[in-house]
Formats: structure tokens, sequence, C-alpha cells
């Protein structure tokens, strides 16, 4: 026998009410999806990239409140993560994690040290050769400082034009809300066309 239309319009809600639900959960403790706003991470990843950001890994999280429910692992050197703007939190920045609680980070015409020793695997590229005075601003001269407890050190990969833990400090633990894993779109606005090259890239 036919389903009435009552009962039909019933089922399709109960369908599309448990899709918002398992889209809000994944969306809440499994994965999310960000834009690239600004060059500051060239060239691993460039204005117009969409990725996704794995927010289970570093722990399944309490929404709204900051607080990790289920501790699963902490930030490594070299990651890169999303976090909430410690001087604006309406505002989410992706950057590297350059040192962990207790490092020591110094930076010396334009190079990282960590723990008095030159970063391996530096991902980090310059734009220009101007080196800037240490009176003038921390970009090429900072440090040495030791990474608290709880926090981490994070710089963009186009250091000369990153805004970073040189300049406004440390990102808490319980700000960051995943590690970007993965480019899953990418367009180029000035050229008005798809970067198919970068899609499916494994972000390192």
């Amino acid at each position: 026998m036919p389903k009435s239309r009552s009962s039909l319009i019933i089922e399709y809600g109960k369908a599309i009410f448990i899709a918002v639900l398992i889209a809000l959960f994944i969306r809440t403790f499994v994965v999310q999806a960000f834009k690239i706003p600004s060059g500051s991470m060239k060239p691993t990843l460039l204005v117009g990239d969409w990725l996704l950001v794995n927010k289970f890994l570093y722990g399944v999280r309490i929404p709204f409140m900051r607080a990790s429910l289920i501790p699963v692992s902490e930030p490594k050197r070299g990651d890169v993560i999303v976090f909430i703007y410690p001087m604006d939190k309406s505002k989410d920045f992706i950057k590297r994690v350059i040192g962990t609680a207790g490092d020591t980070i110094e930076i010396r015409d334009k190079k990282v040290y960590i723990n008095d020793n030159p970063m391996e695997n530096d991902t980090g590229v310059h734009m220009d050769n101007l080196v800037i005075p240490r009176a003038i601003q921390p970009r090429d001269h900072f440090g040495p400082v030791t990474v608290p407890e709880g926090t981490v050190f994070v710089m963009g990969d186009n250091r000369d034009q990153s805004y970073d833990s040189r300049f406004w400090g440390f990102v808490d633990l319980k700000d960051i809300l995943g590690k970007a894993f993965i480019i899953y779109w990418s367009w180029d606005s000035e050229e008005g066309a798809v970067r198919w090259d970068r899609i499916g890239d494994i972000i390192h």
C-alpha cells in the first residue's frame, strides 16, 4: 500500500535531521574544512587552497569549552596546525609548529635555532635579502625564548611575510583546532583557474 504524503514527509524529515546531526558531529569532532586567505604559508600552502583539518588527532574536545575530553596526542615540531588566533579569538590562523614545551627558540640573521642548534628540515623560505635589526622588529632576530608548558611556538613558512609567534607569542594547546593534512581544492583567483596539480596533495 503506498505511503501517505504525510508519512513520506516525516521519513524525509527524519533522514535530513540524522544527516545534519552526522555532519555536525564530523565537523565538531573529526574533520573540518578551511580556506587559505593569505600567503604566509607559501610555498606549502597558497591563497585559494582549501584543506581538511584533522580535529581528532590532538584529542576530542568539548564544544565551546576549549577543554579536551579524550586526550590523544600533542602537536609535534613540523605539524601544520589551525588554531584560534590569541589576539582575536574570532579568527583562525594556520602556521607550522617550530617549538614545543621546553624548546629554546632563537633566530639569528633569519636562521632558526632550536636548543642552540640550527633547525633541521627547515621548510621556511625568504622572499627578500633584507635583514631587519632586532631594535626595529623581531622578524629576523628573535629570542632566545623557552616555550612554556601547555603551549607551542609557531611560524609561517613564508618567513618574511608571516605574522606569527615572533610578534604575538605562544599558542595555547587549548586553542589548537587540529592538524592540516590534505588539500582537497585549490583555486587561483588571479588566473581564474583550478590548480589541478595541487588537489590531493598531502600537507607536510
